[in-house]
């Protein structure tokens, strides 16, 4: 009977990612000799368009070589779901995830790998971006943020990890069970648990082009990791009520006792215009975000998939490859 060489699948979401194409199919090449070499692996790349603009998905089907496939989403979902997209293609006995912008290095991924490798008792290697670059403002919102979600937590979100990140097969499809429409993964990866250890890293400069990041993106992604992961918006909209009318409750005795032992008429105009601004703004600030949770609720509830394929371009048929589970690791 021929034993099966254990098989490394890659998932890389992209989005708008032609003029990189040539350089990462390259890069992937590369890790796939270097794969093959150092642990006898089979490397299959799982590449997933996540409705770009451009012609990168015709350009890395012309670049790939060996084993690949790319999924062509039906429009653009999200990185957050494109990555389960590729999860859900992945039948490898380990998975690695990373960017398609040449951000995440050569070594990096042949470390995370190696790490994996040397620690049968570990099931995930995540890279942890030491955020040499960042400014002080931004690395201390970045840990309230952490410090925040984590706090109504059974389980911690690690700071500074992202997607890139390498585990085992069984990790992949228990992660592909965990079909959540508002996705925010750095959340489902700590939630599913598993064995997990960070390998500190410094990304490389992008190949091309800027990051789809904004500052509102990184805003809007903040909130989704709140909304999804944690009960703090809640506690702190009962805090300010009970804050709001204890304040309130001062005032009146204070001006309850001012005119009972005093005889100081209390001003009514300027003073109830301020309470009812104030009260007024407050209320709409925390029903917004009552609002935002009441949302992803009202998304969950909806029975429509996570995402829809437009087609997906192989190399291979399916059937030449391995089911999960039937190599020697």
């Amino acid at each position: 009977m021929v034993e099966l060489r254990p098989s490394l699948d890659i998932v890389a979401p992209f989005f708008n990612e032609a003029a990189s194409a040539s350089a990462f199919a390259c890069l992937l090449g590369e890790l796939e000799v270097a794969v093959a070499q150092r642990f006898g692996m089979t490397v299959h790349k799982i590449l997933v368009d996540d409705g770009s603009r451009d012609d990168g998905a015709v350009r890395f089907s012309q670049a790939l070589t060996g084993s690949w496939e790319i999924v062509r989403l039906s429009r653009n979902f999200g990185k957050e779901v494109a990555v389960l997209a590729g999860l859900d293609q992945s039948r490898g006995d380990m998975v690695l995830i990373m960017d398609a912008d040449l951000q995440h290095s050569l070594d990096i991924s042949l470390k995370l790998i190696a790490e994996l490798v040397d620690h049968p008792d570990i099931d995930v290697v995540y890279a942890q971006n030491d955020r040499r670059e960042a400014s002080w403002r931004r690395s201390q919102l970045a840990r309230l943020f952490y410090s925040l979600i984590n706090s109504s937590q059974r389980f911690d979100i690690p700071e500074n990890a992202g997607d890139f990140r390498v585990m085992r097969g069984a990790v992949a499809r228990a992660l592909t069970s965990l079909r959540d429409k508002r996705r925010f993964n750095k959340g489902l990866f700590a939630w599913a648990g598993f064995r997990q250890m960070a390998l500190p890293y410094s990304p490389e400069g992008r190949a091309s082009g800027t990051s789809k990041w904004s500052r509102l993106n990184l805003i809007a992604f903040s909130l989704e990791g709140f909304t999804s992961f944690s009960v703090i918006p809640l506690r702190l909209i009962s805090l300010s009520g009970l804050l709001a009318a204890l304040a309130g409750a001062l005032y009146g005795a204070k001006v309850l006792f001012e005119v009972i032992f005093y005889g100081i008429a209390v001003p009514g105009y300027p003073s109830l215009l301020v309470a009812v601004v104030l009260l007024g703004g407050l209320n709409l600030t925390l029903l917004g975000l009552i609002g935002e949770y009441v949302w992803v609720t009202l998304s969950e509830s909806k029975d429509r998939p996570v995402y829809l394929v437009r087609d997906v371009v192989r190399s291979v048929a399916p059937a030449d490859r391995p089911e999960p589970g039937t190599s020697n690791r």
